[in-house]
């Protein structure tokens, strides 16, 4: 049963069947377990135990959870009250598959939030609104006033009509102060600070702006994708009138939600963790990053609760990864020795079913650089799933959860499909408002993944 200290009453319950998808749903891959999956160069040869995963696992299924977390939930930063609902969703799944799931909660920073909502609805409404407000700005307010562009914080052309208007501006973090000033000073109700675009396929993610002291209007930062959508909304509009809200969100709990099933090897054992974590940055839908490792975490869970396994199985979602790995390293943390001691892997899942088309490459990334049980554990299922040529590494690479159990030497690594050039080739969409089901997610490539993990960690449970 799940441990209920600090839980509200889940709100969320029956949310898969009812949920409808906002944007457009992506094919489900149909292939049969002996059938060559698309993109791989080999068939399978996939033995009897390696057919009770890849016959249950469902992409379907984890899409209808997806749908849940990037649509129904939308961004999930750490410690906000779109995390805990995202957290006690998953605690629920896990269980109803019969695990004995927790929530470990911890202490995170505040956060500091804005929404954009468009009056006359002109801006494209499939698209997420969310943008980070700026700490030292007005906050718990909302304005409302037309848009006016000034061009460059650095050399503004400040327009006759600025009161009680919501100026933009190309930002520059040393000319914030007096841009936002000379704002507040001509009656603007508030302030959008506009991202330098970054080199393609990259793209400037939401932020909340630093470096103000009690401006008196709520000044917040935008995403990439939304500075283009809100200029090319002004060269074809005579006016655009904008709500804009900021909110501070303080004494921050974030949790991480951990499921268990015990082995047959007993409370002693090994244990064996499939794991991603479930929040995302602001202004981000996040469904790849990392709805996606989150809800393969999930299907493997509900397909592996049916089997037997030698080893203690644990299924985590980690809270605050984007934050710089705060849940999996708390958790860590709190492990004994003896605890890290029994740990025979752990497969995180970051990113694992973009649609961006040169994101070809399996990545195995290990925070040392070395191969180890996880890593060999999915090299082998590559082997017998006819994947073996897409995969690359182990390479050395932290930046995700595999990185907190590594750095306590712990077999860990994390897996991705990313471009092909370096596993820092990641899809236009990363960290973006655009990071969506239908703009950002392949089932087929969800389901290979889910596949991959799936019979590597059941081949490591059941030794």
């Amino acid at each position: 049963m799940t441990d209920t200290s600090g839980l509200s009453r889940r709100g969320l319950l029956g949310a898969v069947a009812g949920v409808t998808a906002a944007t457009a749903i992506p094919a489900a891959p149909a292939w049969a377990a002996d059938d060559q999956r698309p993109g791989a160069l080999n068939h399978p040869r996939l033995d009897k135990y390696d057919r009770q995963i890849v016959s249950g696992l469902s992409s379907e299924r984890a899409l209808r959870h997806l749908q849940v977390l990037s649509e129904h939930i939308g961004p999930r930063i750490g410690g906000t009250s779109s995390e805990k609902r995202a957290a006690d969703y998953i605690a629920d799944q896990l269980d109803r598959f019969g695990y004995r799931t927790k929530l470990e909660p911890f202490p995170v920073a505040d956060k500091f939030l804005a929404q954009i909502e468009d009056v006359r609805n002109i801006l494209p409404n499939d698209l997420c609104w969310q943008a980070g407000a700026a700490p030292g700005g007005k906050l718990d307010v909302s304005v409302e006033g037309p848009v006016r562009d000034v061009g460059p914080a650095t050399a503004p052309v400040w327009p006759a009509d600025v009161a009680g208007s919501i100026v933009i501006a190309d930002d520059t973090a040393a000319a914030r102060p007096a841009l936002v000033a000379e704002a507040a000073a001509r009656g603007a109700v508030g302030v959008i600070l506009l991202p330098a675009d970054l080199v393609f396929p990259r793209r400037a993610s939401a932020f909340s702006p630093a470096g103000l002291t009690d401006a008196p209007i709520p000044v917040i930062g935008v995403a990439q994708v939304q500075k283009r959508l809100i200029r090319e909304a002004l060269a074809v509009v005579t006016s655009l009138p904008l709500k804009i809200s900021a909110k501070a969100h303080r004494g921050l709990t974030s949790n991480n939600v951990i499921g268990e099933r015990r082995g047959r090897s007993g409370a002693n054992g090994p244990i064996v963790m499939v794991s991603g974590h479930y929040d995302s940055v602001i202004g981000a839908p996040g469904a790849n990053d990392d709805g996606s490792g989150t809800v393969l975490t999930m299907e493997i869970a509900r397909v592996m609760s049916k089997l037997n396994t030698n080893a203690t199985l644990r299924f985590a979602l980690w809270g605050s990864e984007e934050q710089g790995l705060i849940g999996s390293r708390y958790h860590v943390a709190q492990l004994a020795q003896d605890q890290r001691d029994r740990y025979k892997a752990v497969f995180q899942n970051d990113m694992v079913a973009t649609s961006w088309d040169p994101a070809v490459t399996y990545w195995i990334l290990s925070f040392t650089g070395l191969a180890n049980t996880a890593t060999d554990a999915v090299r082998a299922s590559g082997e017998r799933l006819g994947y073996a040529p897409q995969m690359v590494g182990p390479v050395l690479r932290g930046a995700s959860d595999h990185q907190s159990f590594q750095e306590v030497g712990i077999a860990s690594a994390n897996f991705s499909w990313r471009g092909e050039i370096s596993p820092a080739h990641l899809e236009p969409p990363y960290h973006s408002p655009e990071d969506t089901i239908a703009k950002n997610v392949s089932l087929e490539r969800l389901q290979v993944s889910m596949e991959l993990i799936g019979t590597a960690a059941y081949a490591t449970a059941r030794q």
